[in-house]
């Protein structure tokens, strides 16, 4: 039923700025929330954030608190993760995740639509 697409990786130098979409179609926006989750070569998934679609209510890892932002777009039905202050231990791949729930969650088994991913790489 539900779509996703991840856009907006890129290169980047250690202090620099990125801003990543995740576009999705089908379904209900009522009652769900997104998610962005990264992997670095060698290592497990990571969670970074999760936002409810209709409070706007958020979930930060602590990695990333202060440096990241997340928004949305009700009308383009796309979130939007802002990157900041950028350091090389933030390369990895990055997914964008829909829950069926508006119910937060820290965990990628709780998550039921994937996007494919989306590559950032920060250089030193």
């Amino acid at each position: 039923q539900v779509h996703v697409v991840e856009s907006g990786g890129g290169l980047v130098q250690a202090g620099g700025s990125l801003r990543l979409s995740c576009a999705a179609s089908g379904g209900t926006f009522n009652s769900i929330s997104m998610g962005w989750f990264r992997q670095a070569p060698g290592k497990d998934r990571e969670f970074v954030v999760t936002i409810s679609w209709s409070g706007g209510t958020t979930v930060f890892a602590d990695s990333v608190k202060g440096r990241f932002t997340i928004s949305r777009d009700s009308a383009k039905k796309t979130v939007y993760l802002q990157m900041n202050s950028l350091i090389p231990e933030d390369t990895a791949v990055y997914y964008c995740a829909v829950r069926r729930s508006y119910r937060l969650s820290r965990y990628s088994h709780d998550y039921d639509y994937w996007g494919q991913g989306t590559q950032v790489t920060v250089s030193s």
